[in-house]
């Protein structure tokens, strides 16, 4: 199991909330065909996220999403075109361990995406910390929660209501030393929002264009 996280950007007058449903049963034909599930798609502005879930091999966009240039701006850097960069994983609180123990069973989940930008100054303190958070405390928040990251940008991905349960592996630290007053040490990482909500100005809220848990007419397995 591999999770995807990815950073678009919409053309000038571009509207993903009518792009993305109208090619739904060709992005139901490719999931199935490669074995992918639970992805969504959020906005922010221009800005779009994308995650999902490869249950085997790892599949980019371009093989997923039909037409994408029609929407989004090509990113520079490929040797193709491409339309959709990469996020890196750098922070989860559980990782899959296998297809049986990442399934959804509890209930449906609801996606939820916010971002934030890191000064460019603190990215690598912010990994650091958050490496060590991921290895020392596995299974701390959602289950499904993970952040990526993309130039000092970045893409929180959870699922409502939370899944906080024990996790089946041992982190790779044995240490003890994530800050206790988190939210004190973090904030100075951040370059806040001046346009965001008074509860925003770190993490702002995206919306959901998409969310597509398992292929049309297929079971989660």
């Amino acid at each position: 199991m591999q999770r995807c996280l990815y950073r678009g950007e919409c053309r000038e007058g571009g509207v993903p909330e009518s792009f993305f449903p109208s090619r739904l049963p060709q992005l139901n034909e490719r999931m199935e065909l490669l074995d992918v599930t639970r992805l969504s798609i959020f906005k922010g502005g221009k800005e779009l996220f994308l995650y999902y879930e490869c249950g085997g091999e790892l599949h980019e966009p371009e093989k997923l999403l039909a037409d994408n240039g029609e929407l989004l701006q090509v990113w520079p850097g490929g040797e193709q075109p491409r339309w959709w960069v990469p996020m890196m994983d750098i922070f989860h609180y559980q990782q899959p361990v296998s297809r049986e123990y990442w399934k959804r069973s509890q209930g449906e989940r609801t996606p939820y995406g916010r971002v934030a930008v890191l000064k460019p100054e603190q990215v690598s303190s912010y990994v650091y910390y958050h490496y060590q958070y991921q290895e020392e405390r596995p299974g701390d928040g959602d289950k499904y929660g993970i952040i990526g990251l993309h130039e000092n940008l970045l893409f929180f991905y959870s699922e409502l209501p939370a899944t906080v349960e024990p996790v089946p592996y041992s982190g790779k630290l044995t240490t003890n030393l994530r800050p206790e007053h988190w939210g004190e040490v973090m904030e100075p990482h951040f370059i806040k929002w001046g346009d965001a909500q008074p509860d925003q100005e770190i993490w702002k809220k995206l919306t959901m264009v998409l969310n597509v848990a398992v292929p049309a007419g297929k079971k989660e397995e």
